[in-house]
């Protein structure tokens, strides 16, 4: 992951001058590449110290001046006698750490935690530089980004950015962080003006096309084509007004141009397509045609290619012929003006994947809203009714998805689930393999039996990556799909690499468009959340000249707890943020909830969460590994106590972290855990960690997550609560349970019918006439005192699950 902003970084300037002499010093250094890649490690770090740092760079190496430096060869760590292969210095202290490696060490993310480990053990130490000679990597404390520089081929740009960021005189001014910081706000500040700027244009293209067009609407909708008559109460969202029809529409709509607005700042079309757009409209002299038709020409141009225009042929679904959508008749100016100001920004260098993320999660949930206004309307169709105003549903205060704890995951959870779960698995791949490290061989034509034996392996985990099965079954906008995206990339790269070692010279293929094809699947019960999903993926991973990959049969619209369109054990690992909200809250009489009951009575309880049947459901359809980020109502909870005793008994819990205060997701007041299972391993141990603190940055959470050294055992016990205790809590615990009896023996703790008349079933002197079989002593927090329960006695009328009283 990049740190940095491309806006951000043009915003510090540099002396020129400076760099050029500089730059003409790298020359030097490019013109030893062929030299470079034969020696070891040992042999030329020294020269690249010098011919780097010290000569393009503006150190000063202790060998040169062991009075005055900055950079230092071979330092010990203060923890312990190890040593980096180099430390910079500011003012006499450590700020920084350089590990090198020989060009036989391609993948630099096994040296990663080497590198960290030297940080780690200099308090002061803020910088990490990583390099095999050729790819450097610059990260800022943490792990969790870095930015890449291929040094044999860098270009005069590239080395201003690497100037402006490892210089000593930008180390020294702590010009890095300061960027860093910067990106930050940018990347908040930037979010929140382009979905300003998007929502606006959203809501004024809606507006548009419903006074243009509503009776296209409800025509639509009583034609049997696209009548959602009889629709199942268990299946994925339907339409049924003619507005949520068109408030679809407009969606896609503004899907295409998103993708336009993408294509046209990343060299997928021409530079200013929509301006192009826009003259084309302009410069009519012999025609009058709409602006919308203009874009019509263009969408139809995208799905299929057209030669004049310069644009290949993206096709994917996205831009492929849609009657009613075609059908639209649209203002020319709301069209114009709006596109354009969503054209102004710079989607190469200022809009991140990331930012689209929550720019898509929140479309979604304004989506939401905007449909749930619709459910108190009359609609233009006989077959649609509503209840009188009396009955009329009751607008809810906040959209469907904040209030099922539906919430974009932030990138450090996502990263450290993809990680632990499918990076997990891969490594084990690799291990079983026994690639873990490759040695390029002395006679690439002639092999040795070892050799040959890598290279049939490195094919053997090729097949195996591209035939992986991953799962979100509740995917939203898809932020899980693209973590796992961004994994299985750079897991591709790295096997290519391994394969070019091994003198395979046909390694290079299609690393993207084989993932979209073969590796993720999503399922979501809300159709606009299927689409964006499909969108995210296809703008992360298009290219020029390639058409778009097809996602239909892997992106789906559906209620996958009940009509899950996949078949059980067939994914390899299931990862998500399912949701979370009181199933009760369905109705009694709900068939959503009498279907969720009849399909998985093993774990069914009344006032269950819905979470804990996606939990279920995940087990169910994975064949090897689980990572979820929930509610950690599921710990504790009563009615949990049936999904404890299934995960215990179809699965291992191999790691669990509980957030307790600290809260991953800032729009919502839930305390959440990450629990993460294993079908393969049938062990009785668990790793687990609590998070004590309210408050942490999120860097320091990523870490904490992955640093092993923080994680203790526990033994995870059917019928007991999931607590996180070490065993020597345990066994104390254990100890009182053993000889004293138990509070549920004593008296029951739970919540009763909740009715706003308390008066009515609390009695100091219960009435004779009520039958004892209903009558419990009350014990409150007012009765129990610090030391003593107070001599105040209560009566309370309690039931459940009766017919009559």
């Amino acid at each position: 992951m990049s740190m940095f902003q491309k806006s951000v970084l043009k915003s510090i300037s540099q002396d020129e001058s400076l760099v050029a002499q500089r730059w003409a010093e790298f020359q030097k250094y490019l013109a030893k590449v062929d030299f470079i890649k034969s020696v070891k490690e040992e042999k030329y770090q020294d020269g690249f110290f010098k011919d780097v740092f010290e000569n393009c760079l503006g150190y000063t190496l202790d060998s040169t001046n062991p009075h005055a430096h900055n950079l230092e060869r071979e330092k010990k760590n203060e923890t312990d006698g190890k040593k980096a292969d180099g430390v910079i210095y500011v003012n006499s202290q450590i700020v920084g750490v350089v590990e090198l490696k020989a060009q036989d060490t391609k993948n630099l993310d096994k040296i990663e935690a080497q590198a960290f480990n030297y940080h780690n053990s200099h308090s002061s130490s803020k910088y990490i530089i990583i390099s095999n000679f050729d790819e450097l990597r610059f990260y800022i404390d943490k792990k969790t980004a870095y930015e890449r520089f291929s040094l044999f081929t860098l270009s005069y740009d590239e080395f201003k950015k690497l100037h402006l960021l490892l210089s000593y005189e930008s180390i020294k001014a702590d010009i890095p962080l300061k960027l860093k910081e910067k990106t930050a706000n940018f990347e908040q500040q930037i979010s929140k003006n382009l979905y300003k700027d998007f929502s606006t244009f959203r809501t004024h293209l809606f507006e548009n096309i419903i006074k243009n067009n509503f009776a296209l609407g409800s025509v639509a909708l009583a034609s049997p084509k696209n009548s959602p008559a009889s629709p199942s109460p268990i299946t994925a969202t339907k339409v049924s007004h003619p507005k949520a029809l068109l408030l679809r529409l407009t969606q896609k709509l503004c899907d295409r141009i998103i993708f336009i607005l993408f294509a046209e700042d990343r060299g997928l079309l021409s530079p200013n397509t929509v301006k192009e757009i826009r003259e084309e409209f302009t410069n009519q002299k012999f025609t009058s045609y709409p602006l919308y038709d203009i874009y019509k020409f263009y969408f139809d141009a995208i799905n299929k290619g057209n030669e004049k225009l310069n644009i290949p042929k993206y096709n994917g679904g996205l831009f492929a012929q849609d009657e009613l959508l075609d059908g639209l008749i649209i203002d020319d100016n709301v069209l114009d003006m709006e596109a354009q100001a969503l054209s102004d920004y710079d989607f190469e260098s200022d809009i991140s994947v990331n930012i689209l993320g929550h720019i898509f999660e929140q479309s979604l949930t304004d989506l939401e809203e905007m449909e749930r206004d619709f459910t108190t309307e009359p609609t233009a169709l006989g077959s649609v009714a509503l209840a009188s105003p009396k009955k009329a549903p009751t607008k809810p205060p906040m959209s469907k998805r904040k209030k099922d704890g539906v919430f974009y995951t932030p990138e450090y959870i996502t990263k450290y689930i993809v990680d632990n779960t499918l990076g997990k698995l891969c490594q084990d791949k690799r291990e079983a393999l026994n690639l873990v490290e490759i040695t390029a061989p002395a006679n690439p034509k002639k092999p040795t039996k070892a050799e040959q034996t890598t290279k049939e392996n490195l094919e053997h985990y090729r097949n195996w990556l591209s035939h992986l099965k991953i799962l979100d079954p509740a995917c939203g906008s898809g932020a899980f799909l693209n973590q796992a995206l961004e994994f299985l990339i750079h897991e591709h790269k790295n096997l290519q690499r391994d394969l070019v070692v091994m003198g395979d010279i046909t390694a290079y293929y299609e690393i993207e468009k084989s993932i979209l094809e073969n590796n993720l699947y999503g399922v979501d019960i809300n159709e606009d959340a299927v689409e964006i999903a499909k969108l995210s993926l296809w703008l992360r991973t298009a290219s020029k000249g390639r058409e778009l990959t097809k996602l239909a049969d892997k992106i789906l619209c559906a209620n996958s707890l009940l009509e899950m369109p996949f078949e059980e054990g067939s994914f390899d690992i299931v990862i998500g943020n399912p949701p979370y909200f009181n199933i009760q809250t369905l109705g009694a009489k709900s068939p959503i909830a009498q279907a969720i009951q009849n399909k998985y009575p093993e774990i069914w309880q009344d006032k269950s969460d819905i979470l804990f049947y996606f939990i279920a459901l995940a087990i169910k359809m994975t064949k090897n590994k689980v990572g979820f980020i929930v509610s950690n109502a599921f710990m504790f909870s009563d009615k949990a106590q049936k999904l404890r005793n299934y995960i215990l008994e179809n699965t291992t819990v191999s790691k669990m972290t509980n957030f307790e205060q600290y809260m991953v997701f800032e729009d919502a007041s839930v305390t959440t855990a990450i629990i993460e299972l294993d079908k393969t391993k049938m062990n009785s141990r668990t790793k687990a960690y609590n998070f004590i603190e309210k408050n942490y940055n999120f860097s320091d959470v990523y870490e904490i997550l992955n640093s092993e050294r923080n994680y203790f055992e526990v033994t995870l016990k059917k019928d007991n609560v999931f607590a996180l205790v070490d065993d020597k809590i345990n066994f104390i615990n254990e100890k009182i349970d053993g000889n004293y009896p138990k509070v549920n023996t004593i008296f029951k703790i739970g919540k009763g019918m909740e009715t706003a008349a308390n008066s009515v079933f609390q009695f100091k002197e219960m009435p004779l006439q009520f039958p004892k079989e209903f009558i419990k002593k009350r014990m409150s927090g007012e009765i129990i005192k610090k030391y003593m329960i107070d001599e105040t006695k209560e009566d309370l009328l309690y039931f459940e699950d009766i017919a009559t009283f």
